[in-house]
């Protein structure tokens, strides 16, 4: 009998991966960087950007980029091995704090930028009686509504509620509402944004 993983566990990483890839454009994480983020949590150890390669068959820029976007996003931490150069990353596995941490993201990139417009824009379009225009600012006040509902389960959260205290449909749609409205500001994102260099933990890293 070994102590390493059996095959059960393998096929589970591998399938518990893969979901978690897909789920993560429903919360705004890209594919790769959401497989990266479920690699490391189905493991007992943190990893270091070469067993992440190695382990999801990433190129270094790929895991690089996953890994840059996630410490943004507060999922993961660096920790510099004792006596090496090596550093590895560690998951956050709080489920209540990367629920809070991915709706902080979202919300500053996304949501408040749209109900900022709404506080101009339907002002704007009220004088205006034009059977077309109040077409449109219907639709307006009723994104808007929708928006400040998604922002009042999200600050209750980001101030310390819980799923449990909430209720687990509630925020579900929140994360609905968020991924319809993000999901074109993050492709766009993606398909406009040039390359980032690769940050100062991983060339170091690399180096050891």
């Amino acid at each position: 009998m070994t102590d390493g993983p059996s095959e059960s566990v393998d096929r589970v990483r591998e399938e518990f991966v893969q979901l978690w890839g897909a789920l993560g454009t429903f919360w705004g994480v890209p594919p790769t960087t959401a497989r990266v983020f479920g690699w490391l949590m189905s493991r007992s150890e943190p990893a270091d950007a070469q067993e992440i390669m190695a382990g999801l068959e990433l190129s270094r820029g790929a895991v690089s980029m996953a890994c840059r976007e996630l410490r943004e996003w507060k999922l993961i931490a660096p920790e510099r091995v004792a006596g090496a150069r090596r550093v590895v990353y560690r998951p956050e596995t709080d489920l209540e704090r990367v629920l809070r941490n991915v709706i902080q993201m979202r919300k500053r990139r996304e949501w408040d930028p749209i109900r900022e417009n709404m506080r101009d824009w339907i002002p704007a379009l009220e004088p205006d009686s034009s059977p077309e225009t109040a077409v449109f600012l219907q639709r307006l006040r009723a994104i808007d509504t929708v928006m400040g509902r998604a922002d009042e389960i999200a600050e209750f959260l980001l101030k310390g509620g819980t799923v449990t205290d909430f209720g687990l449909k509630a925020v579900l749609g929140a994360g609905a509402v968020a991924a319809r409205l993000g999901n074109l500001a993050l492709s766009r994102r993606e398909s406009t944004a040039p390359p980032e260099p690769v940050g100062d933990l991983e060339v170091e890293e690399q180096e050891s």
